[in-house]
């Protein structure tokens, strides 16, 4: 089971993974083994999570998803598959936690005196700016 938060958990079943060689330069080891990773995670069929939860993590990672609702996440971090798998399944447990956070709401506040007064200030400071910039009239 790998541990997403205090009330989700999910089974590494669930998780599927598929390896490919990794792009960019690195000589002959590179050219001959598949070290990046992809996870994939189908949120529309997991039964870890509730109703409420796969619309929050669609919602939320819609980016990272395919259109039947799969999540990918692929890492070429290291030369090691190992390394780089054990990195997808974290970095994967590090999104789903951040997408189930819930979001507190924000607390209108009232500016404070001393803020309203500092505002003023700079107002009228830049509109003497503006006016001094202004061509001089004839009644000046």
């Amino acid at each position: 089971m790998i541990q997403i938060n205090e009330r989700v958990s999910i089974p590494k079943k669930e998780l599927r993974f598929s390896f490919s060689r990794s792009p960019g330069p690195g000589g002959q080891h590179v050219n001959t083994t598949a070290t990046r990773v992809t996870v994939f995670f189908d949120v529309e069929k997991t039964r870890s999570l509730t109703e409420l939860q796969k619309m929050v993590v669609k919602g939320k990672l819609r980016r990272r998803m395919d259109k039947k609702g799969v999540l990918r996440i692929s890492v070429h971090d290291f030369r090691s598959q190992n390394r780089n798998r054990q990195l997808a399944v974290d970095r994967f447990v590090e999104i789903m936690r951040e997408a189930l956070q819930k979001v507190s709401k924000r607390k209108p506040t009232i500016p404070t005196k001393g803020s309203l007064y500092r505002d003023k200030r700079v107002k009228k400071r830049r509109s003497q700016v503006k006016r001094m910039r202004r061509k001089p009239s004839m009644d000046d």
